[in-house]
C-alpha cells in the first residue's frame, strides 16, 4: 500500500503554544495531538493528507519555528482506522451521553444518549476534554429546562458533527457550520450513521454565513480563545432574547478575556466549567445583550 498519511511532529516553548494552536486551527482545524514537558514545551503531533498542501504547511511550520525541530514521516492510512479499533474507548458526558464508535454500538448504556461517531484521522472523536465539556453544559441545560424538543440550534465550528448530533438526539434540529469542506463531510456521514441527517442539516461556512437576523434558541461553539473573542459580537447576535451560549476550545488561563469581550456587548459572567486544563463557558437563558 502507498504512503497516504504525512506524521507531522515539532515543539513549541509556553510562550509560543497559542501562537501554535492558532496555527494549527487556521492550517488544519481537524485535530491534534499534544502532550507537555515540565519545562511548559508543548508538543504537538498531527496527519495530514501526503499532498503538497501537506508540504506547504510543514515549510511554513519550518520557517515560523526554526528551533521547533519539526519532524514528518510517512504512513499509511490503514495504520490510523486499526489504531482507533485498537484504542478507541467510549466516553460518557455530562451523565446524559455516551460517545460510541459503530463497532462498539451494541454496548450502549439504556440510560445514556448514544452519538455513534466514524473516527477520522481528520476530525475529533470526541475525546478531547473540550467536547465533553459541551456536551455536559448541553445536558445541564436540558436538566434546567433551558432546551427543550423543538428547538432551533446552530453548531459553529461542527468538526465532526458531534455537538449538532447530541442536540438532534434531545429533540432540537439545527444546522452545523463549517470552515472546512472536509469536517462538513464527515459530519454529513455521522448525521446518517445516527439518524439525525433529517434534523442536523450542515453546510460549508463560518458565522458570517448565517443570515442578518437569524436567531438560535442554543448556539455551541467549540473553537479557540481568539477566534471566539474575534467572532464576539457576531455570535450574540445569532442567540435567541432567553436563548442559551455554549462556548470552549478555552484554556483556563484564556477565559477572563473571552469572558471580557462577551461582558463588552452587554451579557452577563458566564457560569465556568472546567476539565484539566480547559473551560467551558455556559450562559444559560440570557436575557440578550443591553
Amino acid at each position: 500500500m502507498s504512503n497516504d498519511l504525512v506524521k507531522i511532529e515539532f515543539s513549541l516553548p509556553a510562550e509560543e503554544y497559542d501562537n501554535g494552536v492558532l496555527f494549527l486551527f487556521q492550517n488544519i482545524q481537524h485535530g491534534w495531538e499534544e502532550s507537555q514537558a515540565v519545562d511548559g514545551t508543548t508538543h504537538f503531533s498531527t496527519y495530514l493528507e501526503n499532498h503538497p498542501a501537506a508540504y506547504a504547511v510543514i515549510a511554513e511550520i519550518k520557517t515560523r519555528w526554526p528551533e521547533a525541530g519539526c519532524k514528518t514521516e510517512e504512513s499509511e492510512s490503514q495504520d490510523w482506522s486499526q489504531s482507533w479499533r485498537e484504542f478507541f474507548t467510549p466516553i460518557e458526558c455530562g451523565g446524559r451521553f455516551e460517545i460510541l464508535p459503530p463497532w462498539l454500538s451494541d454496548t450502549q448504556h439504556a440510560d445514556l444518549t448514544p452519538i455513534i461517531i466514524e473516527p477520522k484521522m481528520a476530525f475529533g472523536t470526541g475525546h478531547h476534554p473540550t467536547t465533553a465539556l459541551c456536551l455536559s453544559c448541553l445536558a445541564d441545560l436540558q436538566r434546567r429546562s433551558h432546551i427543550a424538543a423543538g428547538m432551533e440550534f446552530l453548531d459553529l465550528g461542527t468538526g465532526s458533527g458531534i455537538l449538532g448530533i447530541g442536540l438532534a438526539k434531545l429533540g432540537l434540529h439545527g444546522i452545523g457550520l463549517d470552515i472546512d469542506p472536509q469536517a462538513i463531510i464527515c459530519a454529513e456521514e455521522n448525521a446518517q450513521i445516527n439518524k439525525v441527517q433529517d434534523t442536523f442539516q450542515v453546510s460549508v461556512g463560518g458565522v458570517q454565513a448565517v443570515p442578518e437576523g437569524k436567531t438560535y434558541d442554543v448556539l455551541v461553539a467549540n473553537i479557540l480563545s481568539k477566534p471566539l473573542i474575534f467572532m464576539a459580537k457576531d455570535i450574540v447576535t445569532h442567540v435567541t432574547k432567553g436563548g442559551s451560549l455554549v462556548l470552549s476550545g478555552i484554556l483556563i488561563e484564556q477565559a477572563p478575556d473571552v469572558i471580557r469581550a462577551y461582558k463588552l456587548l452587554g451579557w452577563p459572567d458566564p457560569e465556568l466549567h472546567e476539565s484539566g486544563d480547559w473551560a467551558g463557558l455556559l450562559w444559560a437563558g440570557v436575557a440578550g445583550a443591553c
